[in-house]
């Protein structure tokens, strides 16, 4: 035996000695490897359900978008504050009863005969106006709130709006529509519910954002 084919002492051959076994020009293969090991390549992922990784749990439905009403809110605001400025000026030409002064007429009458003497006597028109301007600049405040929708806010709005239009056109059809019979006062009422009904309208026709 030449000294190429002897075994080490031990009775194992060296680590390099099969190389030395191969036909030459051969390039001996080399071992597996194990599935795991070092250099082991993993395959594609199972798919969900199967053992992988659970799907992603959202909905592809479209949601909509909570937001503010800016320009709603801006007139509803001028409208109650219309209605504030009208109780610090005269209504009437020739009389130097202000806003404030009717509406404190109609409460006293109120009070005393109740809600018919506040009819026969007209002081609800001022009184509609000016409570009127009151919720409307409370709903604007609301509006400017971020919500799905404002049309709710939107109809109460409106139907302020119509009561406090009916404090002003009353008195209006009463003197033949005759503006020389008015004072600047009536005309910050007269914005009350022109301004609201802007408002409201825009608050109702305002489609939602979706995304």
């Amino acid at each position: 035996m030449s000294e190429r084919e002897q075994t080490p002492a031990g009775g194992v051959r060296g680590a390099d000695d099969w190389r030395e076994q191969t036909i030459p020009g051969i390039q001996p293969v080399a071992a597996p490897v194990s599935a795991g090991g070092p250099g082991h390549a993993p395959g594609p992922p199972p798919p969900p359900g199967l053992g992988g990784p659970p799907a992603p749990a959202y909905s592809t439905r479209p949601v909509r978008v909570r937001r503010p009403d800016s320009l709603a809110s801006l007139l509803l605001l001028l409208a109650g504050i219309a209605a504030g400025v009208s109780l610090l000026l005269r209504w009437l030409p020739g009389s130097d009863l202000t806003g404030w002064d009717l509406v404190r007429r109609g409460l006293d009458d109120a009070a005393d005969g109740g809600v018919a003497a506040v009819f026969d006597n007209g002081f609800w028109q001022p009184m509609a106006v000016v409570l009127g301007g009151a919720v409307l600049f409370l709903l604007g405040l609301l509006v400017v709130l971020p919500a799905r929708s404002h049309r709710f806010l939107g109809v109460l709005a409106l139907l302020v709006s119509l009561a406090a239009g009916a404090g002003v056109l009353v008195p209006l059809a009463d003197v033949g529509w005759d503006t020389a019979t008015i004072d600047t006062g009536f005309w910050f009422a007269v914005a009350v519910p022109v301004l609201g009904l802007l408002g409201a309208l825009k608050a109702l026709l305002t489609s939602p954002r979706w995304r």
